[in-house]
């Protein structure tokens, strides 16, 4: 290691442990850690950073990145979420389906306090819907007040494409209701399609406080031990956020900790397309790598019942992991197994057969079996019936295969690599794969991934290619992302287009074609 090596810590919270790892200037894992996801995750932070630091030179510590579930468990479980105001710019168009009216009505009635459509928005060419109606802007500000809103969601037509109106109803706003009651744009949020984006967007409003106690909880873990260095949140396309735009766009995090687990086994592995199956003590995971980026899922996603179309990765998820519960209902019924969905999660550790435990859990077959080692104890699952083994792990086996195979684009073989506490569980040779690889330091992909995530920026556009070249407006849209990537922190010399997708517009005039770019770079 030389003198001018300069370190990151990567962190990822998962639902049975959260693993943190530090990872010098050429890509090594100096030093990994897991432990215990608590009940309260920021203690888990604090304490796998505590772990972490015991036998490291801090002073070599220059970034901090890490990934949670924090904002996705808060709308999952309606757990500390703000009430906020929705103002919805696109009247005369829109007026017939009001804001969350296809929301859950127990997370509606929480989150949506006020509510207002009003004259406003844009066309995809740009041309105005209608004036933006300003006063009507003043009157809902008073509105949500005396609701009781704590944040402010404004969405308009095609917004994305003409930004306008919703940078002036901001203006507003925050004029006529001080910097206390923060405004989420959905511009700055989700792609078109206005109510996905809006949706998007008030899910954005509803977790800032949220978010805030994550961003303040990870700055004080870092502060205990001295650190002042650059943080970040990872995001859910597998890049970075600095702490302080997480803390502004929580939104772009839900999806973080499976991107984490991908983007680190891509690394570890050094392979760039693969399928990629993530198991931990709960839950696993299944993606596909294309270029050492997820996919993408061309899908609207719901996140707690809630339609969305932010960027998403691809994924599968199933109840598998190292915690799944395993029941034995062969001998009283004659029937098959019952295997999960439900889990011990982080509790494997003391709940397991084979820690001297009464629950009975895939981490217990596997380790009869012998997938498993340094884990519990073998004498304590000796007593375990072989029957039961084998068919245990023939159902992971067909789970696996069944992921595999629903996230592959053709018939040809993949690679698979296994990541995540419970890839054990994954055999060595799975059907329509030419090989399975678990890569060193497999266990804390997840970690890994967080810590050497990247900067980039994304444009979300229409483009007319009658009125200006293909050629030209690809142009554009490069330099437009490549500009977010660098104010997102990426080096400027060291950016590169990851990603460009052209959707031809043929249902309208103008010969419009929306353009997706994606430009990623390293820190600087």
């Amino acid at each position: 290691m030389s003198t001018g090596d300069e370190f990151r810590i990567g962190i990822d919270v998962g639902g049975t442990n959260t693993d943190a790892v530090v990872i010098d200037s050429a890509g090594n894992v100096v030093r990994a850690v897991k432990v215990a996801t608590t009940p309260e995750p920021i203690e888990g932070i604090r304490e796998s950073i505590d772990e972490l630091l015991s036998d490291v030179n801090k002073s070599l510590v220059a970034k901090a990145m890490l990934g949670t579930t924090h904002p996705t468990n808060a709308i999952i479980q309606r757990r500390g979420l703000d009430t906020v105001g929705v103002l919805r710019l696109a009247a005369p168009s829109s007026l017939g389906v009001r804001p969350g009216a296809a929301w859950p009505a127990d997370i509606r009635d929480m989150v949506i306090g006020a509510s207002a459509i009003i004259e406003g928005g844009n066309e995809y060419t740009g041309a105005e819907i209608a004036p933006l109606d300003t006063d009507a802007i003043r009157r809902f500000a008073a509105e949500a007040t005396a609701a009781g809103c704590a944040a402010i969601a404004v969405s308009a037509a095609f917004s994305p494409a003409t930004s306008d109106h919703e940078l002036r109803a901001g203006d507003i706003l925050a004029a006529e209701l001080g910097s206390d009651l923060p405004v989420s744009l959905s511009h700055q949020v989700g792609s078109l399609g206005l109510l996905e984006r809006e949706n998007a967007t008030i899910l954005n409003a509803a977790l800032l406080s949220v978010a805030s106690s994550v961003v303040d909880g990870f700055g004080a873990a870092l502060a205990a031990h001295d650190l002042t260095v650059d943080a970040y949140l990872t995001q859910n396309d597998g890049t970075l956020l600095t702490a302080a735009e997480a803390g502004r766009f929580p939104v772009l995090t839900l999806g973080s900790g499976p991107t984490n687990s991908m983007r680190g086994a891509c690394a570890l592995a050094g392979v760039n397309d693969a399928v990629v199956i993530d198991v931990g003590g709960t839950s696993a995971d299944a993606g596909i790598l294309v270029d050492g980026f997820p996919r993408e899922s061309t899908a609207a996603i719901e996140v707690g019942g809630v339609r969305t179309n932010f960027r998403m990765p691809d994924l599968i998820s199933i109840g598998l992991g190292g915690g799944t519960i395993v029941r034995d209902a062969r001998a009283s019924n004659g029937s098959d197994l019952a295997i999960g969905p439900d889990s011990v999660g982080y509790a494997v550790a003391t709940e397991a057969i084979c820690v001297g435990g009464d629950t009975m859990t895939l981490s217990d077959v596997s380790l009869a079996s012998g997938r498993l080692d340094g884990f519990g104890s073998p004498e304590l699952v000796s007593h375990i019936d072989a029957g039961l083994v084998r068919d245990s792990l023939a159902w992971v086996d067909d789970q696996v295969s069944i992921m595999s195979d629903r996230m592959k684009s053709s018939r040809d073989e993949i690679t698979l690599l296994a990541v995540g506490g419970g890839a054990h569980l994954i055999a060595e040779r799975v059907p329509g794969t030419s090989q399975v690889l678990r890569p060193q330091h497999y266990s804390v992909a997840n970690a890994y991934g967080a810590g050497i995530a990247e900067a980039s920026g994304t444009v979300d556009r229409v483009y007319s290619y009658d009125r200006t070249s293909r050629e030209e407006c690809l142009d554009d849209a490069k330099e437009l992302a490549a500009n977010a990537a660098v104010r997102s922190g990426a080096h400027p010399d060291r950016i590169r287009i990851t990603a460009i997708t052209e959707v031809p517009m043929t249902y309208v005039p103008g010969g419009g074609c929306r353009v997706l770019v994606k430009a990623v770079g390293p820190l600087a």
